[in-house]
């Protein structure tokens, strides 16, 4: 007889959990992200990896930036050494006037040297007390162009910020307002809209002086046109009693006759005088910030068109703060001393880049009391290196050529 399968209480209970569990799942508790703080990177930088990071930027607007970024960043500003200045623009201290062009921005230096140099010697108004306070009258007796009122201008840094605004929502600073709050400056670079001396198109005018309480040295380099690469190739000849080719062989240094009748000389003249008086303008200019930044070891005042640059080393800043300054009587400007000069000269001057200039002329010029006493074997040195390539290698060519020696009173 068959037997009944019988199912007891353990297996329905089986059943029964088995159904529970597969209805019914254990999920883990989710776990709850903690957000970590935010770090500042630039805390875990040491102070002076950022002091050379701002050395790097230099430029003082880009300076004032980092400054409203952090305290930390407004505290180590200020201990920067490296620094670069650029002037904006050059501004009317007329009230009524707005910042005006280049062109329009340089009024006549004054009607005697229109009277001698014509439209030569462009006007050194820009120049005008820019290291002085905002907007106030700076070189005497400046003349303005015809039918307008007289007025002086200044080269000023403009800059956003919450001060008083001026003109275009541009608040305009002196150097000397921008530089105040730097205390550790050793190398400073101020760089100028344009160069002061008005020349034609295709002239070559360059100029280099160092200073101390007066003029060290200057040398100026000049050509009358240049010619780049190809287009030289086919020159025979041009003005200012050139000859064919650089002329080394030829004419063995001896200046043309015709250089001093078609008035080549005179020209010459004209731009050693310009640059001379450019360099002690500019030279006054920077008695404010040498005497405030004792800590200063190199000042560099040049242009962004290359023309001139004015130099001083800390031996030269430390004389300027001992010796009194002699001022020109004439204008706002430092005496120039009475001068020996040795001029070079060459028709054509074919450099080794294939550029050539037409009537290069370079000119040293030192002080007559320190001509005699700075002659020795590294004399050459500051005239071949007072350029850039490739001017820098003309100016080697040219001393090669026969010298001329001319002297010229203070002035």
């Amino acid at each position: 007889m068959p037997s009944a399968t019988r199912k007891g209480p353990s297996s329905s209970a089986t059943s029964s959990s088995s159904s529970s569990s597969s209805s019914s799942r254990v999920h883990p508790e989710p776990i709850k992200m903690v957000e970590a703080p935010l770090v500042d990177h630039f805390d875990r930088l040491p102070d002076p990896l950022l002091l050379l990071v701002f050395n790097k930027i230099a430029d003082v607007k880009a300076l004032g930036r980092c400054c409203v970024v952090s305290r930390r960043f407004h505290s180590l500003v200020p201990q920067v050494e490296n620094v670069l200045v650029r002037v904006d623009c050059v501004i009317s201290d007329d009230d009524s006037s707005s910042p005006s062009s280049p062109d329009e921005s340089r009024n006549p230096i004054s009607a005697l040297f229109r009277v001698l140099f014509g439209n030569i010697v462009k006007p050194l108004q820009a120049l005008g007390q820019f290291l002085g306070p905002k907007r106030v009258a700076t070189l005497a007796h400046a003349s303005s162009a015809p039918h307008r009122p007289s007025s002086s201008s200044s080269l000023v840094v403009g800059c956003e910020d919450d001060g008083e605004l001026d003109q275009g929502g541009v608040t305009h600073h002196s150097p000397t307002q921008v530089l105040k709050n730097f205390n550790e400056i050793r190398f400073l670079r101020i760089e100028l809209p344009s160069g002061e001396l008005g020349i034609d198109d295709g002239v070559l005018l360059k100029w280099r002086a160092d200073f101390g309480s007066t003029l060290d040295n200057c040398v100026i380099l000049g050509a009358s046109s240049v010619i780049h690469s190809k287009a030289a190739a086919g020159l025979d000849g041009g003005s200012d009693g050139l000859c064919p080719n650089s002329g080394a062989a030829d004419d063995n240094g001896n200046i043309p006759e015709s250089f001093y009748t078609n008035g080549g000389l005179k020209l010459r003249v004209v731009w050693t005088i310009s640059s001379l008086i450019a360099a002690s303008a500019r030279h006054y200019l920077l008695q404010p910030i040498i005497a405030e930044h004792k800590t200063l070891d190199s000042l560099v005042l040049t242009d962004a068109d290359g023309q001139g640059v004015l130099c001083m080393n800390r031996d030269q800043l430390e004389e300027l703060r001992i010796k009194p300054l002699s001022v020109s009587s004439a204008s706002k400007r430092t005496l120039v001393p009475a001068l020996n000069m040795r001029l070079w000269y060459a028709p054509q001057l074919e450099l080794p880049n294939g550029m050539m200039l037409k009537g290069a002329t370079l000119v040293a010029i030192r002080p007559s009391e320190q001509s005699a006493l700075k002659k020795d074997a590294s004399e050459g040195f500051w005239i071949s290196s007072a350029f850039d390539e490739p001017y820098g290698t003309a100016a080697k060519m040219l001393v090669k050529r026969r010298t001329y020696c001319l002297e010229m009173n203070s002035f």
